[in-house]
């Protein structure tokens, strides 16, 4: 299991496998690589800085195959936010995870 942010610095859940996870147990998606597509197929995001989940404007319609959800989770006690960096160009915030 590793933790992951928002690049804001909002603690979002973790990756366990190929699969990211809210804190609060919700499947969200699959990553291939550094980049996570949601279960619907579509990208969200990619890490970055090894702990941090950023979303590149131009790639928002990229898809990859849909995945199966796996049932809810058991919540986790989420992790402390961090200061956030700033925004890079062509980029914006990963949703945060009571989008999900």
């Amino acid at each position: 299991m590793h933790w992951l942010w928002t690049w804001s610095g909002k603690c979002f859940g973790y990756k366990d496998g190929q699969d990211l996870w809210t804190h609060d147990g919700t499947h969200v998606g699959r990553f291939h690589n550094d980049e996570v597509f949601g279960l619907n197929g579509r990208y969200l995001g990619e890490v970055r800085n090894e702990k941090f989940l950023i979303t590149h404007r131009g790639k928002k319609s990229w898809m990859k195959g849909s995945v199966g959800a796996w049932g809810k989770r058991g919540a986790y006690t989420k992790y402390s936010d961090y200061t956030g960096y700033a925004m890079l160009g062509g980029h914006e915030d990963f949703p945060a995870p009571e989008t999900f």
